[in-house]
């Protein structure tokens, strides 16, 4: 799920990515197809079981949670075990023998576990590129914070999040302005650490006064903005599912992100281009302060795959790769 980015090593090649409204086809078909599930600390919150009588219909639930109210409150379970995670896992593995079903990954692994974006005909850079570019240049144990929207969702599909709390998002709280905030936090808990905070330019918009913050107490945190000019991911719903009504989604207004930046005393970049994305990571890496790179992207891009809510996992709107 969302929330257990980090859990396993996101680079596993046993790892097939997220579940649910946004999750890849590997692991939204395996978990449609399988005929145990095992889910431990879940929710089954309504962006992961998002039609609750077809989750995994052809498979026994198993649900291992420490509270006892998430038990059968949005998915019926088969079987349930109360207790922390850790433990009741340690207790499991020394009652369950070594078995070898390699043969699984055939099916799994016979459908996409990452979004594929190609550059359009006009050279716009794409979100995976962005993340692809933030992950081969800083440390492999670089903490990412979120806000809330499409950057979200694509952060947690192209970063490859490697230990717990490694990503930092709202989850279902949907916090618009969290990750700032959050990065300010992470940093000042791990000195040592380069902080990432991905946002977009709506959720920014929300506490990027807090970029006062980062300049007073001199914290190199790097801030990303994915600017698309709107409400992504509302508008993404606009255009798939309400017959391109768009409404109250355009930011065709201000701030400059860079003059901004430039204003709290911070360094601004703004990039079009991978090359120019890489370069402007590089300087603000080299820095040792605070910066804001405004990343220019297509208004239209969108967050794929996608599952529309009400319906099985596996009823995709937008599958990879698809316009």
């Amino acid at each position: 799920t969302l929330m257990g980015g980090g859990a396993m090593d996101g680079a596993d090649p046993l790892a097939t990515g997220m579940i649910g409204m946004h999750g890849s086809q590997a692991s939204n078909r395996g978990v449609d197809g399988c005929d145990l599930l095992i889910a431990v600390g879940c929710r089954f919150s309504d962006r992961v079981a998002l039609k609750p009588d077809s989750f995994a219909r052809n498979g026994k639930i198993v649900h291992i949670d420490i509270d006892r109210a998430e038990i059968n409150k949005n998915v019926q379970t088969d079987h349930h075990i109360i207790g922390d995670a850790k433990i009741v896992l340690e207790r499991l593995n020394e009652k369950i023998p070594q078995y070898d079903h390699s043969e699984w990954k055939d099916y799994v692994f016979s459908f996409p576990t990452e979004t594929k974006y190609d550059l359009d005909e006009n050279g716009v850079m794409t979100p995976k590129e962005i993340l692809a570019t933030i992950e081969s240049m800083v440390p492999e144990d670089t903490v990412v914070s979120t806000d809330v929207g499409e950057h979200q969702m694509w952060a947690i599909q192209h970063f490859h999040f490697s230990y717990p709390g490694q990503l930092l998002t709202s989850g279902g709280f949907g916090t618009m302005g969290f990750g700032l905030g959050a990065a300010i936090g992470a940093k000042m808990g791990n000195l040592d650490k380069v902080v990432v905070h991905t946002t977009g330019d709506g959720c920014f918009r929300m506490n990027c006064h807090e970029l006062a913050t980062v300049q007073h107490y001199n914290l190199p945190i790097i801030t990303v903005v994915f600017n698309n000019g709107t409400l992504g991911m509302v508008r993404q719903w606009q255009h798939l599912i309400y017959n391109e009504h768009y409404s109250q989604t355009t930011l065709d207004r201000g701030p400059d992100f860079v003059k901004l930046a430039e204003a709290y005393g911070l360094s601004g970049y703004r990039v079009r281009t991978r090359a120019e994305m890489a370069q402007a990571l590089a300087q603000a890496l080299q820095s040792g302060r605070g910066a804001v790179i405004d990343c220019v992207l297509d208004p239209d891009e969108m967050v794929r795959p996608m599952v529309a809510g009400g319906s099985a996992i596996t009823d995709f709107l937008l599958k990879e790769g698809a316009n």
